[in-house]
């Protein structure tokens, strides 16, 4: 009987004791504020806290050590717990409390959860009296005892491939070469060594020696010093004749074609501080790389694919004990484009040594068979490491190598000209047999325009119609029918071509326009424009697009970068933007232009080949007096016995050099080589 009533004294006592405390934070409440500070993952608030026993078995510094180096290699993000406490919440025999809880977390190995409980105790901490949270490692996982430690492992996606229509890489996951020194085997003469391998790198050698200073180095491990390309054998072999030099095949992004297919690739980099941080919360780490550029950028979503991991738990002996969570690698998007590379690179090289832009479609599908600028870089430079005097000639190159033209606009000139006749024909506002009689080789409306006169390279000596004012490029004949068109009819039928819209493709390209934020502000303005000059811009791409309907029954179509399954399905990004009457007469128009002995495009004619063109100089200057302006060239042709090949190429700076007539020989050349091949 005294054993029963020792005992309800206890009990009566602890209850008093949880009662009088009651006066201050619950269990509930003590135990919520712990977890509020683990959701907001502020460790130190978190062993202020902790009991006295706890505090005993480790340290502030070890425990806030213990959790930034789990939770940031297991990189946790999106930490949540739900705390279950029981209606009828009471110390047990011990004066303890539990608290069930479940956490939710993402990893880097995935979704991680489960539940344990927190165990409190009522005690006095300095002037404090409160609950306090009895820890150890079985709250960071349950399954953990004291010694265990928390392994994590990034399991790499890897990066999808870009390919041709043919299969060809054109941004692949390769190997290069690692240059390197082991410091061990520099020798005596080690300074020597670290000179020439600098001179042969084009890098300082306090380049190398802050590289051979960092402090995980050892005298028996490789230092990485600069990486190369698999290809470049011949300096690899000459490096490694100087001693403490050595190599190691490292993965690489490659781009095989270089700077045939620079700027349509781009090229992918190391993510910046400033980059990781607006991209973090898309799972981006620290030490991944991404699309600076190019497609690489575009198709940055649909390539990088998705990194796996895993977490385990493992003894103090090293032993594996339990892998917490497992998440396997969701590797990257491989694309493959409409682009063919023999053709890419054709014409390419057509374009060495010369600043401009080339595009080639097919004609009745629309897929992008080519997309060049010319000069390029070498998108490996990027990848691999780039030096200050690399850069430093780029940018300096009045070229501009690092310009992507095929996504710029330029004025089209006479090879805008299918478009006004276009235009004209729709509205009724030109009749293509009749004669305009035109004298000479300038002309003004009126008294009104001053000075200024529109220009044509060619008098023919007689009243000129649709055909001849194709065949010798007359700028009088359209700067005429523009003026008959009008303003209102002109602009409405540019529209009409997509001019002022944005592209319907992939790949980012500027919007073409018919006139400046003012629109056609003179008389003058108006009749330029009908030649392409005025202030029409256009893309090389859009320029490609506006000769489409002749193949097409007046139907424009849109461009396609990606292969389709099975046969191409042409895309019609205008439908009807002519008549099939007047797609059939521009288009026959056109095949003078290069089968008339005098048509400007003569040069362009194939044997067994039937080819429409169009020539365009675009003058480039202050003035109409300016003698220091430019001139870009242009021919836009396309086959059209089966058309399967249309090319828009411009080349800049051709003043002096045979005007269009320089550019001409060149797609005829790209043209032959691959209406033969094919």
């Amino acid at each position: 009987m005294k054993r029963r009533s020792a005992f309800f004294t206890i009990v009566a006592a602890g209850l008093l004791l949880f009662n009088a405390c009651s006066k201050g934070p619950t269990p509930e409440e003590s135990f919520q504020a712990y977890v509020a500070d683990w959701e907001e993952q502020d460790f130190a608030a978190m062993y202020g806290r902790l009991a006295t026993e706890s505090k005993e078995a480790i340290t502030k510094d070890d425990f806030v050590e213990r959790y930034e180096n789990i939770y940031a290699g297991i990189e946790v993000h999106n930490l949540k717990i739900q705390t279950n406490p029981p209606e009828d919440l009471e110390p047990d025999e011990n004066g303890e409390v539990r608290i069930p809880f479940e956490l939710s977390m993402e990893t880097l190995a995935g979704p991680v959860t489960f539940s344990f409980e927190g165990t409190l105790i009522q005690e006095e901490q300095g002037d404090e009296s409160g609950w306090f949270v009895k820890w150890d490692e079985r709250m960071i996982f349950p399954q953990m005892e004291p010694g265990d430690k928390v392994r994590a492992k990034t399991v790499k996606a890897e990066r999808g491939e870009i390919t041709d229509r043919h299969g060809s890489g054109l941004a692949v996951n390769g190997t290069a070469v690692a240059i390197g020194i082991v410091p061990g085997q520099l020798g005596d003469d080690g300074a020597e060594a670290k000179s020439q391998l600098a001179d042969e790198l084009g890098i300082s050698v306090e380049e190398i020696d802050k590289k051979l200073a960092a402090d995980w180095v050892q005298p028996d491990l490789f230092v990485p010093i600069a990486t190369l390309p698999q290809g470049d054998v011949e300096r690899i072999a000459a490096l490694m004749e100087i001693p403490g030099v050595t190599k190691q095949d490292v993965p690489a992004r490659v781009y095989p074609y270089g700077e045939a297919a620079a700027h349509l690739t781009g090229y992918v980099g190391e993510i910046t501080a400033e980059e990781w941080e607006e991209l973090k919360e898309e799972g981006y780490r620290k030490d991944d790389v991404l699309g600076k550029s190019g497609l690489e950028q575009v198709f940055e979503e649909r390539l990088r694919g998705e990194d796996g991991g895993v977490i385990t738990i493992e003894s103090e002996a090293g032993e594996e004990k339990e892998v917490i969570a497992e998440k396997e690698p969701r590797h990257g998007e491989d694309i493959q484009l409409t682009v063919d590379m023999v053709l890419q690179e054709s014409l390419y090289n057509e374009m060495k040594g010369d600043a401009g832009t080339a595009v080639a479609l097919h004609p009745k599908t629309g897929e992008v068979l080519a997309l060049v600028n010319s000069p390029a870089y070498d998108p490996n430079a990027f990848v691999l490491g780039l030096s200050g005097e690399q850069w430093e000639e780029w940018e300096g190159d009045p070229k501009k190598p690092l310009l992507n033209r095929f996504a710029q606009l330029f004025a089209p000139g006479s090879a805008f000209k299918p478009v006004t006749a276009a235009i004209g024909l729709e509205a009724g506002a030109l009749r293509p047999e009749e004669k305009r009689e035109i004298s000479g080789r300038s002309w003004q409306a009126d008294a009104s325009w001053g000075n200024y006169t529109v220009r044509r390279v060619t008098d023919p000596g007689k009243p000129v119609n649709l055909r001849d004012a194709f065949v010798y490029s007359d700028n009088i004949y359209f700067a005429q029918t523009a003026l008959d068109i009008g303003e209102e009819a002109f602009l409405e039928g540019a529209k009409g071509f997509g001019i002022g819209e944005k592209i319907p493709f992939a790949y980012p390209v500027k919007a073409s326009q018919l006139a400046g934020e003012d629109g056609i502000q003179s008389e003058v303005q108006l009749a330029d424009t009908g030649y392409g000059q005025g202030q029409v811009l256009m893309s090389a791409l859009h320029l490609a697009l506006t000769y489409t309907p002749l193949v097409n029954g007046g139907n424009m179509l849109a461009p396609q970068l990606e292969k389709s399954e099975g046969e191409p399905a042409q895309e019609v990004w205008k439908e009807q933007v002519i008549s099939e009457e007047t797609a059939e007469l521009i288009l026959s128009d056109l095949i003078d232009v290069v089968e008339h002995p005098k048509g400007t495009g003569r040069e362009a004619k194939i044997s067994g080949v039937t080819i429409a063109g169009k020539t365009g100089t675009a003058e480039l200057k202050e003035s109409q007096d300016d003698e220091t302006g430019t001139e870009n060239g242009w021919f836009v042709a396309v086959d059209t016995d089966d058309p399967s090949l249309l090319i828009a190429m411009m080349v800049e700076d051709v003043k002096d050099r045979g005007g269009s007539h320089y550019v001409v020989p060149k797609v005829k050349k790209v043209m032959g080589d691959f209406l033969r091949s094919d």
